[in-house]
């Protein structure tokens, strides 16, 4: 028995969420099935972050065991005919029997993006949220600032979330010009259940005037999600890339 390791890029569009749901096909579900296909084995992976439906990934990591002769290096190039177009591995290897991703440090990259115009582009209409109105990305990136470090996000945390603690840290938040894009780009080493939505959401009303930069500690003091901005819509995030750090964090 071996335990492999895949790097997953997707389109959320058509799913719900990465996680096995009875009400709709996931990531997951299609990932088992290709693999026991390929495999010729009951396969399981098992996820590092649990993407909402809707939202993307460059580089989500999953986990599963198999007793294949296949080398774990081809594994990632032999799925490729049996996956829809909007999902690929980018990269399989083998790891430790042990190994998880979700049992070490790590380092989660996320970005969020708006498409600033007055009208919407359907080209992008999957990958960024359509929005119009003028926004202070000055403002944006000074509010931002308030988020950084290791703190207790409860008003940036849905209902649902089954969270022993709603204590992040956030390592770093950036908003970025691009016209007619706008990104917010925040990495840290694990976020609640629509955090990365929420804080968007909040600096998009910031970008608006509906808040100040200086209303993010109170927010944050506050410990309620509806002194919080709204949850932005999922085709605007993309989890970028999860680093991995399975010594710990370097400095540590």
């Amino acid at each position: 028995m071996k335990r492999i390791m895949l790097t997953v890029a997707y389109e959320g569009t058509a799913y719900h969420g990465w996680q096995l749901e009875p009400t709709g096909i996931t990531i997951e579900e299609v990932l088992n099935q290709a693999l026991g296909e390929l495999l010729r084995e009951p396969i399981r992976v098992s996820g590092a972050s649990r993407t909402d439906a809707g939202v993307h990934a460059l580089g989500n990591l999953c986990v599963f065991d198999s007793e294949t002769p296949i080398p774990p290096e081809k594994i990632a190039l032999a799925l490729q005919g049996r996956l829809p177009e909007d999902i690929v591995v980018r990269a399989s290897r083998e790891v430790a029997p042990d190994f998880h991703p979700r049992r070490c440090d790590s380092i989660k990259t996320y970005e969020y993006t708006l498409y600033r115009d007055r009208l919407p582009n359907p080209l992008t209409r999957r990958f960024a949220t359509h929005f119009y109105r003028p926004l202070d990305a000055e403002a944006m990136r000074a509010a931002g600032q308030y988020l950084v470090g290791e703190q207790d996000f409860k008003s940036f945390c849905a209902a649902g979330s089954q969270a022993e603690t709603t204590v992040r840290r956030i390592i770093s938040l950036e908003v970025e010009e691009e016209d007619p894009y706008l990104r917010i780009r925040v990495r840290g080493t694990g976020f609640l259940y629509n955090m990365v939505r929420i804080i968007a959401g909040t600096l998009i009303q910031v970008g608006l005037g509906q808040k100040r930069p200086e209303d993010l500690p109170d927010i944050l003091a506050a410990r309620d999600r509806s002194q919080a901005g709204p949850t932005a819509p999922p085709q605007g995030l993309c989890l970028m890339e999860i680093a991995l750090y399975p010594e710990g964090f370097p400095g540590d």
